[in-house]
């Protein structure tokens, strides 16, 4: 048996890579990816879980994650894959263009447009998801699924955006079944867009630090931690 590599480390957030680790060998469906979201995290923490094997980190603010970068090594940026997680403004996507491996957030037609626009405009293309809301909740945004279908052809135009997948957040609720609804439906629409389309879509975001789990079991391809790893 191959040791852990979080033999020796006695931290929090070493004990909690360590907890997710165990969970995603036991019931990830498909491989699934650690997106170690640093909002709240320090720059020491940051380093510990590189340290640990994370080299996938999210930010809900670009002027965050620009910050953080700037405060690292050279070394460990060039290790580093950093994702935009938060809600995107149109009049932001020239900062976050290049500046993220991948962009969770896509939530229009019109952000889609202004993004590929600006990518093309930089001779590059850009990694996206497109954010999914599977249940109405006026306090998050992204495609409802029937108007997703409507836009794809028009999405799948867009010569400056790689579609990768799809991201979900689910609704703040106490009761596992309504979460799990939604990540059973976002599963559902990724196969159902890629067998209409023909089109590989390999990545599900879905799953925060209370909801991770279930969003594993499900078939969750990334799962976007913070509090789990980092604490509060």
């Amino acid at each position: 048996m191959n040791p852990s590599p979080y033999q020796g480390y006695s931290s929090d957030v070493a004990a909690n890579l360590a907890k997710v680790n165990d969970v995603i060998n036991l019931n990830g469906v498909s491989p699934v990816k650690l997106i170690a979201v640093t909002k709240h995290a320090s720059i020491n923490q940051l380093e510990e879980a590189h340290r640990l094997g994370v080299r996938d980190f999210g930010e809900s603010k670009i002027q965050d994650a620009l910050k953080k970068r700037a405060e690292l090594s050279p070394e460990l940026i060039e290790n580093i894959r950093w994702h935009f997680i938060g809600h995107l403004q149109t009049n932001k996507a020239k900062q976050a263009v290049g500046n993220f491996a991948l962009i969770h957030s896509i939530d229009s037609l019109r952000l889609a447009k202004e993004v590929s626009r600006i990518a093309e405009s930089k001779n590059s293309v850009q990694a996206i998801l497109l954010q999914v809301k599977m249940q109405e909740d006026e306090n998050k945004g992204g495609f409802s699924p029937a108007e997703l279908n409507d836009c794809m052809p028009e999405l799948l135009s867009l010569k400056g955006l790689q579609i990768q997948g799809l991201m979900t957040i689910s609704p703040l609720s106490d009761d596992a079944t309504i979460w799990c609804k939604s990540f059973i439906g976002l599963k559902q629409l990724r196969d159902e867009l890629a067998l209409k389309f023909k089109i590989e879509l390999q990545e599900l975001s879905m799953g925060m630090s209370d909801d991770w789990r279930d969003a594993i079991k499900y078939g969750s391809t990334m799962i976007r931690l913070g509090r789990a790893i980092f604490g509060n």
